[in-house]
């Protein structure tokens, strides 16, 4: 019987995933294999099904679907069948053994039709996918690996799985620090590591010398101290990685920002407070590229926050970072950044 895959977007809400399941048991298809991805206009369910030999009728029973926007499918094989975690851990290996086929494990990987090198600098925008079937991943300076797949249009998470399978063959760096420097362009340098439970009076202090304004652009809303339950989720690994940024030579944090983990796969949400004699000199985006490079090192595809419309600061740093900008009711405005492009400036250098 044909196996085909196919790919539905849909609106990231309860239900949805199971509207698409009764569509696929009515039409009496049986799921092989489901896979959910983030993509930059929202999730996409990706199911591996028998099906008939014209997807055309499932395809239009899958669009009367709720939400269910577009779509696509292709023939597969056999082959894919196979348990996905144990396919990539083989073409890891496979990897190791040999680096120089890293552009045909990179078309296995995301089952690409080609792959090919690419030598010369490339833009930002060139690094991610265009809505046409091509990703151009990023293998050190000045090398890149395009990869075709025209029938199918690659998701952010494919690029963070490319990207990670690059790093994996890359020549080893030393452990990361949990130290960074931050130099601003007014020649102000600021120290960043990470938050731990001894950190819990500063941070009070810090929350206490920013203006209800601040706070309210952080939390949405009015937060007039930080509790001790609410630092305790900030030091939890479990719950996401929070920063705090302090001036050089001085024992008070200027600035602290978070990836708080969310319940969708492969993403966090950024948040950044920045103490109001801080503000307008470029600590929250230096902090906010900051935590985009640990969200690429620590496999995140996606990362987005939610800000009033009028929140002007917030938005001027989402838009020099590449963000993807949503309005959204109730005057909010939704940023999504991809791990997977560059952020127009070098890496911080840790310490």
């Amino acid at each position: 019987m044909p196996l085909w895959r196919i790919r539905v977007k849909v609106e990231d809400r309860p239900g949805r995933l199971a509207g698409l399941t009764r569509v696929l048991a009515a039409a009496k298809e049986n799921i092989l294999g489901i896979t959910a991805q983030i993509d930059s206009a929202g999730v996409i369910d990706e199911f591996l099904v028998t099906g008939p030999r014209d997807p055309g009728p499932l395809m239009d029973a899958l669009r009367q679907a709720p939400s269910a926007e577009t779509i696509a499918a292709v023939p597969a094989s056999p082959a894919e069948l196979v348990d996905e975690p144990t396919r990539v851990l083989l073409l890891a290996s496979r990897l190791k053994a040999s680096p120089q086929a890293l552009p045909e494990v990179l078309r296995d990987l995301l089952r690409a039709e080609d792959a090919a090198w690419v030598d010369g600098a490339a833009s930002a925008d060139d690094l991610e996918q265009d809505g046409g079937g091509e990703l151009l991943v990023r293998v050190g300076g000045a090398r890149h690996i395009r990869l075709r797949r025209p029938a199918m249009p690659f998701t952010l998470t494919e690029a963070a799985r490319a990207d990670a399978m690059v790093r994996a063959v890359l020549p080893s760096a030393a452990t990361p620090s949990r130290v960074h420097r931050l130099r601003l362009a007014d020649g102000a340098g600021l120290t960043v590591r990470e938050l731990d439970a001894a950190d819990l009076s500063e941070l009070q202090r810090l929350h206490d010398r920013c203006s209800p304004e601040s706070r309210r652009s952080r939390y949405g809303g009015a937060v007039d101290a930080l509790t001790p339950r609410m630092f305790e989720g900030f030091c939890d690994p479990g719950r996401g990685i929070s920063l705090v940024a302090r001036p050089e030579g001085a024992s008070e944090a200027a600035a602290v920002g978070h990836l708080l983990y969310t319940d969708r796969p492969g993403t966090a949400e950024l948040a950044l407070l920045v103490r109001d004699d801080w503000q307008g000199r470029g600590l929250g985006t230096h902090l906010a590229r900051l935590l985009l490079h640990i969200a690429r090192d620590h496999g995140l595809a996606e990362i987005h926050t939610v800000t009033d419309a009028g929140n002007g600061p917030m938005l001027t740093l989402a838009r020099r970072l590449g963000a993807q900008l949503t309005p959204l009711p109730g005057h909010a405005t939704e940023a999504r950044f991809s791990t997977t492009r560059d952020h127009h400036t070098a890496r911080p250098q840790p310490n």
